[in-house]
């Protein structure tokens, strides 16, 4: 089962995995941490210690190597505010013995993090899952994982064991996107329209507002207007718009052929992207 602290100043701080620590009586009531990366100084020390009474380069050799790690099968972890997200981390890695264990950490932007433990299905990868949310649960005070703050690029830690005993942790081995869900909505009119006449295309960008559990208008963002033809199954850009102050979308164009219009947004760093489903128009002699 994973934990999660999240970032200093946030209205849901931990205190000791996070700095600046906090009081007992300051924390807010939280599942503990699990085993976090502390294990990794353990190791640091062991390294420091054999490399003083001079190990040899072959007895050195035989410490694991971590190679990667990918999150979500290399896609961003995208996260609304009704439903749990679970998503797969999967460490990668050798040694001669194989690996037997992994402890995982991912950190956040912000300083929060997750961590876990993998067990390895092959002598070279190991795989496990987190779950994150950003809503209550039903009928519960319980603290949600994640606040605003929480969205952007995220890094993973691991801390490998091999199965002849040795050990090896290797911060910064991935990363990954964890961002805000967003929706768009279109409306193009009037329908049916005369060839060559004037629609309106109309919509709105909300994105998941992870401190009020609710969707909200995301302003300033450009969003493309695209269009299909009826027989057609490629959507080409027509205008960027700009979003509103509270999200919304509006322009006018000309009416060619029957065909579905929508918007398209792209994302950013800490939010994911969006497309309306189609609106057909049926445009007339």
């Amino acid at each position: 089962m994973s934990s999660f602290a999240v970032p200093p100043g946030d209205r849901q701080s931990v205190g000791h995995d996070i700095a600046p620590p906090v009081t007992a009586a300051q924390a807010p009531r939280r599942k503990p941490v699990g085993r976090a990366s502390s294990r990794g100084v353990v190791v640091g020390a062991v390294a420091v210690l054999l490399a003083g009474f001079g190990v040899s380069a072959e007895a050195a050799s035989s410490v694991p190597v971590v190679s990667g790690a990918t999150v979500n099968s290399g896609h961003d972890v995208i996260v609304g505010v009704t439903h749990d997200v679970v998503f797969p981390v999967t460490v990668t890695g050798s040694d001669e013995s194989g690996l037997s264990f992994a402890d995982v950490d991912l950190k956040g932007p912000h300083g929060g993090f997750y961590t876990t433990d993998a067990f390895c299905e092959t002598a070279t990868a190991c795989t496990t899952r987190f779950t994150v949310n950003a809503h209550p649960a039903s009928g519960s005070d319980d603290l949600v994982d994640l606040a605003n703050a929480s969205a952007g690029t995220w890094t993973v830690d691991a801390l490998v064991d091999a199965n002849d005993g040795d050990s090896a942790f290797a911060p910064g081995v991935g990363s990954f996107g964890l961002k805000r869900a967003a929706r768009l909505t279109v409306n193009a009119s009037p329908e049916p329209v005369t060839k060559g006449a004037r629609i309106t295309v109309t919509g709105k960008l909300v994105r998941a507002n992870w401190d009020t559990y609710r969707y909200a208008g995301y302003a300033g963002q450009a969003v493309k207007l695209q269009f299909r033809p009826k027989n057609s199954s490629t959507y080409t850009t027509v205008a960027t718009v700009n979003t509103s102050s509270t999200g919304t979308l509006r322009t006018t164009v000309k009416a060619v052929k029957d065909g579905y219009w929508r918007w398209n947004f792209t994302g950013t760093t800490t939010t994911g992207p969006a497309k309306a489903t189609g609106d057909y128009v049926d445009v007339r002699p």
